[in-house]
């Protein structure tokens, strides 16, 4: 037991310095907190620091990363604002060095709060309730449902200890957290609150659970709430990228994690710097940014057989919709999965038996002790295999990129986009991957411009090679089904940025055709999936039936739930996901595809003012790779003369919605591809899709969908009339007579327009009266109409 005048000391200093914290705005002042903090770190044992992390370290996560700017004490949660003019956005902002590396040496995992952080959590001496509000959305509305938060640790492990039942409310749970995961909890939340809070309108509407009613004000002038220079905001994350490296270098070893088990066998020789806390730590900060980053608002955020086998069917489809990932976080989670990925070249590079004591360099550094846990922990078999890291965020990463791809809406940034579409290249060329590709980060945490590379463990980079055979089978889909949604999503985006979009799927069928042992593999995986098993003379096809069961599982798992939405412009059809179509020979295969796109941005790039050579170059070049992707000698044009439109149906209906209310796409046909074009930012999004179904119902029942047959309407027919007189008797006979002749006039009319539209294949289309301007001008005048009357009865 503490002296009762120590107590008071670290107490009473605790609360100078949450005070200090507070009141730091300047860089001088932040600067100066940091020295302090480090000195009474370093000046109290971990007994003496209970008040530091009971009243001042929740304070300082909210200065570091901007949650709230409390003046007083006790502070309210951290979770009651959005990150502004944080430590750590401040010292990225400016030009100060020097702020930078102080922040950087208070944080560093090897640094004095770390190692107290270290020592209090292995005596359990803190305990944080953390905001269930501010968990990633699918962990929320497992807990706010009394079924699904009692199972939540087993479909979780990295859950398991943590969630308890409210002391005061016992109908409710909480989340509790030593001081390492709590601080790591916030770290992992700072980039999707600052994503989200920069694409906030403060004048939009608040989406709906059930369906996203858009910002429909948001294309007239006057109306939009924030500049395009705002919601294009760089995300300015320097500080925060080199202590995510930092964590990840410290507490993930990129090595297979069995290597720090060396002496799991043998119980005299064990180490306890190889134990098994260093796998439930680096499993617990692999598990946390993955849910925070890669799963987070995802309706299917677990595999479909860990559900099944639990049980458990979520109603997240309802609840989240077909909402796209959190903007922002493209830098994060490249350097993230750029850094998972070194566990892949080193497996292929031949250093899986190297020992964590055997490279000083890139050894789990650091004296965190996970709460005490040293216990040995078995370890799946995906960690221990080839590429350790690589199981872990294949699935969560593939619905991550595909979300992006399907749910982005028409008329957003390319900024988002372009940086997902980074992370997937990225994450497709693990063979272009090295050590050297951290030298700036690890000049930062070794403090010295020194050559940090290390001799034994530098890979030679020559492009695709077979040893990566396993690497390219485990994530077929990456390289068939995902290119397969990229162009259908560069179909639906090429008119925002032709050159962009034709040099981003130029990347990605340069990167396929890199090596001709790469076209060959994945040409000869397509072969084998859609043939039936049976004995082939090639001996590398037999050895290839053996994967096509797991394909199809991971095609069913990772893309459950993902379907394009009903007005979207999808190119696939009901049962697009139970297929492979990259070189499907029909018209919805990835080679037709490909040979309209480049007609049409060939289109787009010559339809401007100036057709500048180096976007004609992008054509030429995208026309040469397809060609050897596919084994033909040019792209040929699309034949689309008279006589064969009509066949040519299937592919006119690649890019119609989905459905239109209980009609498939397939039933309803019109003229031009404005009607098929995916709803945009201009037009209310419930109206269009309603008035979509009214002018099909329309066109369907005056017949405006089938062509005009000339035999029909050629022939006259007569009437005759008695030769009788007929006497009109009466102004009602009269009334009658004209009312007769009245409608056999607009009868005739109708039928005439009808016969005319039908003659020259026009269609009704109502979908204009779903444009924000003529909605705003109908309201307006409704509006202005209510009040001339109430201002008349007023009168």
């Amino acid at each position: 037991m503490l002296p009762h005048s120590y107590a008071v000391d670290s107490l009473s200093r605790s609360q100078d310095l949450a005070s200090a914290i507070l009141a730091s705005t300047t860089p001088s002042q932040i600067s100066a907190t940091c020295a302090s903090i480090d000195f009474f770190l370093q000046s109290h044992s971990p007994d003496q620091s209970r008040h530091f992390f009971s009243i001042t370290f929740p304070i300082l996560i909210c200065k570091l990363f901007g949650f709230d700017d409390a003046s007083s004490l006790p502070p309210p949660p951290p979770s009651q604002k959005p990150p502004s003019n944080g430590w750590v956005e401040l010292a990225s902002q400016s030009s100060l060095p020097d702020l930078s590396s102080k922040i950087f040496s208070l944080l560093s995992p090897n640094g004095t709060l770390m190692n107290s952080i270290s020592a209090v959590d292995r005596h359990s001496l803190v305990k944080y309730v953390f905001p269930v509000e501010r968990l990633p959305e699918w962990v929320r509305f497992m807990l706010s449902n009394e079924k699904y938060f009692r199972v939540i640790s087993d479909l979780c492990p990295f859950f398991k200890g943590k969630v308890k039942e409210d002391a005061v409310q016992g109908s409710l749970c909480q989340i509790q957290l030593n001081v390492f995961e709590y601080y790591l909890f916030w770290f992992a939340y700072y980039p999707v609150c600052k994503g989200n809070s920069e694409n906030l309108d403060s004048n939009s509407v608040k989406r709906s659970r059930k369906f996203r009613l858009e910002n429909w004000t948001r294309s007239i002038r006057g109306f939009s709430g924030s500049s395009k220079r705002e919601m294009e905001q760089k995300f300015e994350g320097n500080l925060y990228i080199q202590l995510l490296y930092g964590y990840l270098r410290a507490f993930v070893p990129i090595f297979d994690l069995g290597a720090h088990q060396p002496y799991r066998s043998s119980i005299l020789n064990y180490s306890l710097k190889c134990d098994g806390s260093v796998i439930v730590r680096a499993e617990f900060l692999v598990n946390v940014f993955v849910h925070y980053w890669l799963v987070d608002n995802d309706f299917s955020p677990l595999p479909v057989n860990v559900c099944k086998s639990f049980g458990v069917s979520f109603p997240f489809r309802s609840m989240l919709g077909e909402i796209p990932p959190t903007s922002g976080l493209g830098e994060v989670v490249k350097l993230f999965v750029k850094y998972l990925n070194l566990s892949s070249v080193m497996s292929t590079d031949g250093f899986d038996n190297i020992e964590c004591n055997e490279s000083p360099r890139w050894r789990v550094s650091g004296g965190f002790d996970s709460g005490g846990s040293r216990d040995l922990v078995s370890l799946s078999p995906s960690v221990c295999s080839v590429g350790s890291w690589n199981s872990w965020i294949q699935r969560p990463l593939y619905r991550f990129i595909l979300r992006t791809f399907l749910f982005s809406p028409v008329g957003t940034s390319m900024k988002n986009t372009s940086q997902v579409f980074s992370v997937w290249v990225s994450y497709m060329e693990p063979w272009t991957i090295s050590l050297d590709d951290f030298a700036e980060l690890d000049v930062v945490i070794n403090g010295s411009s020194k050559d940090v590379r290390n001799q034994e463990t530098e890979s030679q980079n020559s492009g695709y090679s077979p040893v990566w055979q396993a690497f390219v089978l485990s994530n077929f889909l990456y390289y068939s089904s995902l290119v397969m949604h990229f162009i259908g999503f560069a179909h639906k985006f090429l008119h925002t940025d032709p050159e962009v979009i034709a040099q981003m799927v130029l990347k990605v069928i340069s990167l396929l055709t890199s090596s001709k042992e790469l076209v060959d593999l994945i040409k000869n995986v397509d072969v084998v999936f859609h043939s039936k098993q049976a004995v082939s003379s090639k001996s590398a096809l037999n050895s290839l039936y053996r994967i096509v069961p797991s394909i199809r599982e991971q095609l069913k798992d990772w893309e459950d739930g993902l379907c394009e939405s009903d007005a979207d412009g999808s190119f696939l059809h009901e049962n697009w996901n139970k297929d492979l179509k990259l070189f499907s020979d029909g018209e919805d295969g990835g080679q037709r595809l490909l040979q309209l796109f480049i007609l049409r941005a060939e289109a787009e790039l010559q339809g401007g003012d100036i057709a500048h050579a180096p976007s004609l170059q992008i054509i030429d070049s995208l026309k040469e790779k397809v060609s050897y992707l596919f084994g033909g000698s040019t792209v040929k044009p699309i034949p689309i003369s008279p006589e064969l439109r009509q066949p040519q149906h299937t592919r006119d209906e690649l890019f119609k919605p989905r459905r239109v209310g209980d009609q498939t796409s397939s039933n309803v046909t019109y003229k031009g591809d404005w009607m098929k074009r995916p709803i945009s930012d201009d037009e209310v999004a419930w109206l269009a899709k309603l008035l979509i179904w009214l002018s099909s119902w329309l066109n369907e029942s005056l017949g405006l969908n089938r062509p005009e047959d000339n035999d029909v309407g050629s022939k006259w027919f007569y009437v005759n009339i008695p030769g009788d007189a007929v006497n009109l008797n009466g102004s009602g006979e009269i009334v009658k007579t004209l009312v007769c002749l009245i409608g056999s006039w607009l009868l005739m009319m109708g039928t005439t327009t009808t016969r005319l539209m039908r003659k020259h294949g026009l269609r009704i289309n109502l979908r204009v009266l779903a444009s924000k301007k003529v909605v705003m001008v109908l309201l307006i005048f409704v509006v202005f109409s209510v009040l001339k009357k109430a201002c008349g009865l007023f009168h």
